[in-house]
């Protein structure tokens, strides 16, 4: 009989299943049994567990804090908490724990291995990698972003025709237990709260982020602006020979790639680069050339030169990018009111970016807060703030700084989580709002307690902005 995996998932997964049946752990492929469990037991997780029972496993649904017995590995899905019980049983049992990451390295095509070039950070992390993939397409490469992004890392690395190179979005949940992984190169873009609901405190947030340094093969590459960045970098266990590559929107040293004037340009790879620097684009070739995206757009970029992509197919990529759905997306003005979806603002740091953007808001706000602070955001941006409508479940915390920072701004609250909610919230802001005004969702939190993901959440308000029109 094959050895036993338990799969610890908040949502049955059809491709996290078929990628463990195929497991190669030692160099050969084996058949495993596989327990799977879910904390929750609606009707589309049945309609999963049921598919996952044709494909032969055992379904365990309802609780997920009990270790079955007998388990040799335990794989978590990204949304399982380190901290979470079963975690802890595990441990205490020594039963090794793998998440996502270490599953898909493990099951990569030992003939054809396609190197891994990673992207995480507080804020950002989308916006890179979608440009990072365009870079490596306008390159000619066989590529494809995954991971966090949306499509299973697990699917994409057990594609039968080779991959050339991958561009991986990497969560800071993802990352508490991997082992072997070795990127060719990997960005963290930024620091700041978030996720304190799974890791606990902000160090042990910091310190999984960390872990996308070791065993770095070319480059470990850090934001020159964010300390947090450049500590993990001096602290990572590398390859030896890789080298540390800062980014900077300010003009840019030795071994660093950075901003002359219009353009982006490299002084890291390239041979004569005490003298001289490489020009790779220019700031007008982005499609929104705001101040974080030439940041992501110099990340981005440096993780293609560390593949060793040449500077024109860098420039004919970021002009080929476009940016991701519900990321300062402008879905409509109304009685001179812009609205604006930012619904992928799942973190105060994320929220703060976008309100900065604009002198005059009507914030939307709210979700699931992860145990952040919402302190310093409303303390740097109430004078932007002509009015906050809340939802969700986690707006008390929200209001709650306001009522400390902005005694003076109104404040709305939608407490319905029925499917008119967000047209209620719309409304709200339309009343409040004054021409020349922006109505902002940056929600500061995640959409599980009312949405299926950001992007229905964004969906939903931009329904709403096309209902104010009609």
């Amino acid at each position: 009989m094959g050895a036993t995996v338990k799969v610890m998932a908040k949502s049955a997964s059809p491709n996290i299943f078929a990628g463990i049946t195929k497991l190669d752990n030692v160099g050969v492929r084996r058949t495993l049994n596989v327990v799977v469990i879910d904390a929750t037991s609606g009707v589309s997780q049945k309609e999963r567990a049921t598919i996952l029972e044709i494909l032969g496993a055992e379904i365990q649904m309802g609780d997920d804090t009990q270790l079955p017995d007998g388990i040799d590995l335990l794989v978590l899905s990204p949304g399982v908490s380190p901290q979470a019980p079963i975690v802890a049983a595990a441990q205490s049992a020594g039963v090794q724990i793998w998440g996502e990451l270490e599953l898909a390295w493990r099951l990569r095509d030992p003939a054809h291995p396609a190197p891994w070039l990673l992207v995480t950070g507080t804020n950002g992390k989308t916006t890179t990698t979608l440009m990072l993939e365009s870079i490596l397409l306008a390159a000619g490469k066989r590529t494809v972003a995954a991971g966090n992004i949306g499509r299973s890392l697990v699917e994409v690395v057990m594609d039968p025709t080779p991959w050339d190179v991958l561009a991986i979005e990497v969560g800071a949940p993802q990352l508490p237990f991997v082992y072997s992984i070795s990127p060719q190169a990997a960005v963290c873009l930024n620091l700041a709260q978030d996720h304190i609901d799974l890791f606990g405190t902000f160090e042990a947030y910091r310190d999984a982020k960390a872990k996308i340094y070791e065993r770095c093969q070319v480059a470990a590459i850090f934001n020159v602006a964010d300390t947090e960045t450049i500590r993990m970098v001096e602290q990572a266990e590398v390859i030896e020979g890789c080298r540390a590559i800062g980014f900077s929107t300010g003009i840019p040293d030795i071994s660093m790639l950075g901003v002359v004037e219009e353009f982006l340009v490299d002084r890291a790879f390239l041979d004569n680069r005490r003298e001289a620097a490489l020009e790779l684009a220019e700031i007008s070739d982005l499609a929104i050339p705001a101040v974080h995206n030439i940041s992501n757009a110099l990340a981005a970029s440096a993780l293609a030169r560390a593949h060793g992509v040449e500077a024109r197919a860098i420039r004919d990529g970021l002009r080929s990018w476009q940016p991701a759905p519900h990321r300062i997306a402008h879905v409509g003005q109304v009685a001179n009111v812009d609205y604006i979806d930012d619904s992928k603002a799942t973190n105060t740091h994320a929220a703060a970016t976008s309100l900065t953007a604009y002198d005059s808001v009507v914030w939307i706000a709210g979700g699931m807060a992860k145990g952040q602070s919402f302190d310093d955001l409303v303390i740097d941006n109430a004078h932007r703030m002509r009015a906050v409508v809340l939802l969700g479940v986690d707006q008390d915390q929200i209001a709650g700084a306001l009522e400390r920072h902005a005694p003076n701004v109104p404040i709305h609250r939608v407490t319905t989580k029925e499917t008119n909610a967000m047209e209620l919230v719309v409304a709200l802001a339309a009343e409040s709002a004054q021409p020349g005004d922006t109505v902002l969702l940056a929600p500061g939190c995640a959409s599980w307690d009312m949405f299926k993901d950001y992007s229905e959440r964004g969906d939903a308000f931009a329904a709403a902005v096309k209902g104010l029109k009609s």
